[in-house]
């Protein structure tokens, strides 16, 4: 069975904390965070600690800690063990332990209360050498299905397309709301559309499934459009209207 600490108390580490402590094949012996309160209910099922020096042994640690973090939790955790973090853009080498190294990314958006499907997320795993790879594997695998091998260049790039398709378009979400809001339409209205342009590009390319006036290179409907608009969300929408128009290409 695999001994793993979890190192963290946001909510990466929370969503892996409670799935690995449901799964038999992995044994949790040890959650660190900082702020001792965000794993205090945890002191009945495992060991907890809020010190570095305390770490008790353990075949992986996880460091689900902010990227800035990294290097400095990690130097601190001695001997050869693996020691892998969860960040999308921080590279293997950012990992400052004297053991082995590797990395344990979880493509998705995680919030506290939100339950979500492990079986569902992509798993990015990188490590030094195969056997490390190997056990990486074993791991995700207790908990998940999707199992990818994404070295440190790779995951920088998927991390970027991420921010794109995640937190820009729920920025997007949010303009919409806006606009909602100041014409006293209910934001609900657009959910159902919202919904099946997410089904779609399952089954379409991105390109394929682009609709819309841009796409149609419809003026009087984009001008009426920008009429509604105020000063910054025509920015945005001319910057992204030209963009669609451009079929992508640099603006």
């Amino acid at each position: 069975m695999i001994k793993i600490a979890i190192i963290g108390g946001g909510n990466v580490a929370s969503h892996l904390t409670k799935t690995f402590h449901e799964t038999k094949e992995v044994s949790l012996v040890q959650v660190y965070a900082r702020n001792i309160a965000q794993i205090e209910h945890l002191k009945h099922h495992t060991s907890i600690t809020n010190s570095l020096e305390l770490l008790i042994d353990a075949d992986v640690y996880i460091l689900a800690v902010s990227d800035d973090a990294i290097p400095e939790v990690s130097s601190k955790i001695n001997g050869n063990h693996l020691v892998v973090h969860t960040s999308g853009s921080a590279s293997l080498e950012s990992l400052q332990n004297k053991g082995r190294k590797g990395v344990f990314y979880l493509l998705q958006s995680f919030s506290k209360g939100k339950t979500v499907n492990f079986n569902e997320i992509p798993f990015c795993l990188e490590a030094e050498n195969k056997k490390d790879l190997k056990l990486l594997e074993t791991l995700a695998k207790s908990i998940g299905s999707k199992i990818y091998h994404i070295d440190s260049k790779q995951r920088k790039s998927l991390h970027a397309a991420a921010v794109f398709v995640n937190n820009f378009t729920n920025h997007m979400y949010k303009i919409g709301a806006d606009i909602c809001k100041e014409h006293q339409v209910p934001f609900e209205v657009l959910q159902p559309l919202i919904q099946e342009t997410a089904l779609k590009i399952k089954e379409l390319t991105p390109e394929a499934a682009q609709t819309g006036p841009a796409k149609r290179n419809d003026q009087e409907t984009i001008q009426n459009h920008l009429k509604l608009l105020n000063k910054k969300q025509q920015e945005i929408y001319l910057l992204i209207t030209k963009s669609i128009q451009n079929n992508g290409e640099k603006l």
